[in-house]
């Protein structure tokens, strides 16, 4: 299954330098993702009883080569729980991208709504690359959970006017 992609913009955001800097990033990761050596990788990874590290680990060496870098720390110091941090964090000319990497917990435990928070709260980043799988199976024999689809229609809620948070983009990988 090709990977999928969303991507949620405030319309203010979206002509700016800043977003098409966030914007390119997005394109390489997704172009990456994309490769049929990185989807079979995601494929195998993304099996039931596997948790969100083995999917990250498929794209972590290319994630780094674009500056992410992995469970930042610091992020959240202005908060009381400063064990806060992020998949992946990316620094950008006085803002920032947090990375984060779903899988079993996506929408059952809210992780979806977790990512869009600590963005939200993050002095330190306005975007956020959220990546879910497309069907989620705990188990062998049972029917998929549809999330990438679930995420995208609760997450876009908070782009339409009036419903802003602090987070100016969320692009969603479906993998």
């Amino acid at each position: 299954m090709a990977v999928e992609r969303t991507e949620l913009v405030r319309e203010t955001v979206r002509s700016s330098e800043e977003y098409r800097r966030v914007k390119q990033l997005s394109d390489d990761l997704f172009a990456h993702l994309l490769t049929p050596a990185a989807g079979a990788l995601i494929a195998q990874a993304n099996m039931p009883g596997t948790s969100s590290a083995h999917v990250q680990a498929t794209f972590e060496p290319f994630a780094t080569r674009l500056g992410f870098s992995s469970e930042k720390k610091g992020l959240f110091d202005g908060y009381p729980n400063k064990a806060l941090r992020p998949d992946y964090f990316l620094p950008i000319e006085g803002n920032g991208i947090l990375l984060e990497v779903e899988r079993g917990k996506t929408t059952t435990n809210n992780m979806d709504l977790l990512d869009l928070w600590k963005c939200h709260i993050c002095e330190h980043a306005d975007y956020l690359f959220l990546l879910v799988p497309q069907e989620l199976r705990h188990n062998p024999t049972m029917s998929p959970k549809r999330e990438y689809m679930a995420v995208v229609k609760r997450l876009g809620s908070f782009f339409m006017d009036g419903n802003y948070t602090n987070v100016k983009a969320a692009h969603i990988f479906g993998y």
